[in-house]
């Protein structure tokens, strides 16, 4: 009676193993179907950003979210107002 308990577990393990397998395939195949990898790729892709280099420690920033000052006609970006103070410490 053991025997046949086991048996008949393990095959509905095996039947169940199966069963993922082809589920894990056919949903495979409906997303490359929706759109295949390298169109899917580019579409998420998110677009560049221009980012400008903090002369004081190198952080790389983004200039619409940076401190800044104007120097000599053109914008400085900063990391933060730390780093800008020092800027302007060492070029007074």
């Amino acid at each position: 009676m053991l025997e046949f308990l086991l048996d008949a577990f393990f095959t509905l393990l095996a039947i169940r193993a199966v069963w993922k397998l082809l589920q894990g395939v056919r949903s495979g195949f409906s997303v490359r179907q929706a759109a295949p990898p390298h169109e899917a790729a580019s579409a998420a892709a998110p677009s560049s950003v221009h980012m400008e280099r903090d002369p004081v420690c190198g952080t790389f920033v983004i200039p619409d979210r940076a401190v800044s000052i104007g120097v000599g006609g053109h914008h400085v970006y900063f990391c933060s107002a730390a780093c800008r103070d020092k800027y302007r410490a060492r070029t007074a």
